[in-house]
């Protein structure tokens, strides 16, 4: 809930519910107005030197007309708990799963594989779900999750890892790999996996926090969510490659000279 406000801001005011995403931003920018409000020049991250953290009672909200967003007739001392509880995945997990599936621009018909059954991967298969895809899986090994995956929409479950791994997810698509792999994790052989069952000519979406720096492949690339193109183009046609957003996204086996 608003508490107070300072002289400049005219979105919210007392009393309205809130939802406050893990970063702030402008929301006015050119790179905002793209879609990228974590990447704003203005914004930045909470819980440091300059800003506090968000896990506390109280918590000052910069920039706050672009970085609210007003939940219109809900009142949190009478709403339902599990209304509440789906409205705080819209702080951060579930938008972040999302911008895995919209980066790759994930359709229907398509198949999408995800990588990771945490909290961020479980989103990614909630949002490919709602964006259309038609075979959704899921590469993870903890039960309760992957179940819940697959209430979330997942069409399969490939618990195995690595090479066999690989193979499995290769065999529920006909040899061809997925259209979109959604990669949650954030470590090496995440993405390395995640390029062994992505097809040609497909899309890799990193959200992961990598934990990793070779290259472009790491953490300033998907920070700064930044192309990376690669792939050969079409003949006669403009080269803009693979996309490799941060989502970032990746043309199969595609060499980049990273």
């Amino acid at each position: 809930m608003v508490e107070e406000v300072g002289a400049d801001v005219t979105y919210v005011k007392p009393g309205d519910f809130v939802i406050a995403p893990f970063a702030f931003s402008d929301n006015t920018c050119e790179i905002c107005r793209a879609g990228f409000q974590t990447a704003c020049p203005h914004g930045g991250w909470y819980g440091n030197t300059a800003v506090g953290g968000l896990q506390a009672e109280v918590a000052r909200i910069p920039l706050a007309n672009g970085s609210l967003v007003k939940v219109p007739g809900v009142n949190p001392d009478t709403a339902d708990e599990a209304l509440l509880a789906s409205l705080l995945t819209l702080s951060d997990v579930y938008l972040t799963g999302y911008h895995a599936a919209f980066m790759a621009q994930v359709a229907p018909g398509q198949s999408v594989t995800v990588v990771g059954d945490g909290a961020v991967g479980l989103g990614a298969v909630l949002a490919a779900k709602q964006l259309g895809a038609e075979q959704i899986i899921l590469m993870g090994r903890h039960a309760s999750r992957t179940d819940l995956g697959r209430e979330f929409g997942a069409t399969d479950v490939v618990a195995e890892r690595g090479d066999e791994g690989v193979a499995k997810v290769l065999e529920l698509t006909g040899g061809f790999g997925s259209h979109a792999v959604l990669e949650a994790v954030g470590h090496m052989p995440a993405y390395e996996q995640s390029y062994g069952v992505v097809r040609p000519g497909g899309v890799i979406s990193r959200v992961g926090v990598p934990q990793y720096e070779p290259g472009t492949r790491g953490l300033r690339l998907v920070v700064r969510q930044e192309r990376a193109p690669g792939g050969w183009p079409r003949p006669g046609a403009r080269l803009h490659g693979g996309r490799h957003h941060a989502g970032s996204r990746r043309r199969h086996r595609a060499r980049q000279g990273l």
